[in-house]
């Protein structure tokens, strides 16, 4: 049977490695890409964007910075947004495809590992199958000599 050190030369955290690997500015975008993907963030964008409306629709005329049913500057701060988070996300995903190859692949190397340790135990209790077939065999021959 293989060295049980030698497993351990197989598992390895690859979460620690791709963590490890990060760039700081691959690891803000895949800050942004996280907190970008919640609930919270869409809601607070949707709260943002309606109280926006609100505002500017039922607010007193001299205190209206964005004219109704126009609404240019939230128009514009949304496509803002849009602008830099999209590709932002994209690069957050580029990253997160490469940290889901690693686990693959370090997935792969343990299962193969464990495949070959149980083809080792299976031959082993093979062999002790045979042995105690030729013991059974030996004691039956003894039992009926007497």
């Amino acid at each position: 049977m293989d060295n049980p050190e030698n497993i351990t030369s197989v598992i390895k955290n690859i979460n620690v490695i791709h963590q490890s690997r990060l760039k700081p500015l691959e690891k803000l975008a895949l800050f942004v890409t996280e907190k970008i993907g919640t609930m919270g963030f869409f809601f607070f964008i949707l709260l943002f964007n309606l109280g926006w409306i609100i505002w500017n629709t039922l607010a007193p005329k001299n205190l209206v910075f964005d004219q109704a049913f126009s609404f240019l500057i939230l128009l514009l701060i949304n496509n803002i947004l849009q602008i830099l988070f999209m590709p932002l996300i994209m690069v957050g995903q580029n990253l997160q495809g490469r940290h889901a190859e690693l686990r693959a692949e370090q997935e792969f190397r343990t299962d193969v590992k464990a495949a070959k340790e149980i083809e080792v135990i299976l031959l082993h209790l093979e062999n002790q199958q045979k042995l105690m077939q030729k013991m059974l065999e030996k004691i039956e021959e003894l039992t009926r000599r007497k």
